[in-house]
């Protein structure tokens, strides 16, 4: 998979996270602080009680060198697009007719979000498939997401990081290819479709917002659970969304420094985010995968 362009090359990859570091975060979990708060549920955020005690498992029970061991049973490669280190899963499947699809993931997530489906996807006659529906699978981390390397410069639109999936997929020898985005990857599999309409097979996403025009009646024919799904929606606590794009460097020192804090911001994300939503995240994603 190696170009002629030492620039291009395509590197295996393998995670390596040291036991210094490990050392740092269990050490940064046991000196953690939480604040005095009212009880109010997760009205307000996530509440102390469980932050507590979801500390305490990372601290004591999750691990992390599991984690590390499996994951490092799939395919990880590195290569460097646009000045920036890309990481990402190269699946081959044993099915020589097999279509190669790229699989974008979103925020507050990464690469794990596909873990469970690779085998299907890959090698369906195993999982009781048609081995017709195989796909050869390109699952990248997003520049700045994961195993990618920081942005070292602002500017990386949906439409540039785009541009890198595309060079990504040419770099692979996959001259058509489907993709899937879901979140941040529903905006980044558009772009593709816009800067290579001749090269997609064809464009799946599974977080498509749409709004009403203010038509007249337009909302007459929606079911009772669409129109509590629309409710919410216009109710949506949207101010993670607007700390980060309007001041995340204030909000980084923070999530950098504590990662009790990074914690707490990401995992009220998963319980906002998935259904259903009255339950805690773990009732929809595993505690472990949801910690690595």
């Amino acid at each position: 998979m190696n170009t002629t362009n030492n620039n291009e090359a395509i590197r295996p990859y393998r995670i390596e996270v040291s036991q210094a570091e490990l050392a740092d975060l269990k050490d940064r979990l046991a000196r953690s602080r939480y604040p005095e708060l009212p009880e109010t549920g997760w009205e307000r955020g996530v509440p102390v009680p469980y932050l507590k005690e979801l500390t305490s498992y990372w601290q004591h029970e999750f691990d992390w060198r599991a984690q590390e061991s499996a994951l490092n049973d799939l395919p990880h490669y590195m290569t460097s697009i646009d000045g920036q280190n890309v990481h990402f899963l190269h699946i081959q499947s044993p099915e020589p007719d097999a279509k190669p699809l790229m699989l974008l993931h979103g925020w507050p997530g990464s690469f794990v979000e596909f873990l469970d489906v690779i085998g299907p996807l890959s090698n369906p006659s195993a999982h009781g498939g048609d081995p017709s529906d195989a796909y050869h699978l390109v699952i990248p981390s997003i520049p700045g997401f994961g195993f990618s390397a920081p942005l070292a410069k602002t500017g990386w639109t949906p439409g540039r990081i785009a541009e890198a999936m595309l060079q990504l997929m040419d770099r692979l020898g996959y001259d058509r290819f489907g993709v899937q985005g879901g979140d941040t990857g529903a905006f980044i599999a558009p772009e593709l479709g816009h800067l290579a309409p001749e090269r997609l097979i064809g464009i799946h996403m599974n977080a498509l917002l749409t709004f009403p025009s203010g038509e007249e009646g337009e909302l007459e024919a929606l079911t009772e659970e669409e129109r509590q799904r629309l409710a919410s929606m216009e109710s949506f606590n949207d101010g993670y969304l607007q700390i980060q794009s309007k001041s995340p460097y204030t909000l980084a020192y923070g999530l950098t420094d504590s990662p009790v804090g990074q914690l707490a911001w990401i995992v009220e994300m998963f319980k906002s985010l998935t259904a259903p939503a009255e339950e805690l995240p773990e009732g929809s994603i595993d505690r472990d995968r949801m910690l690595a």
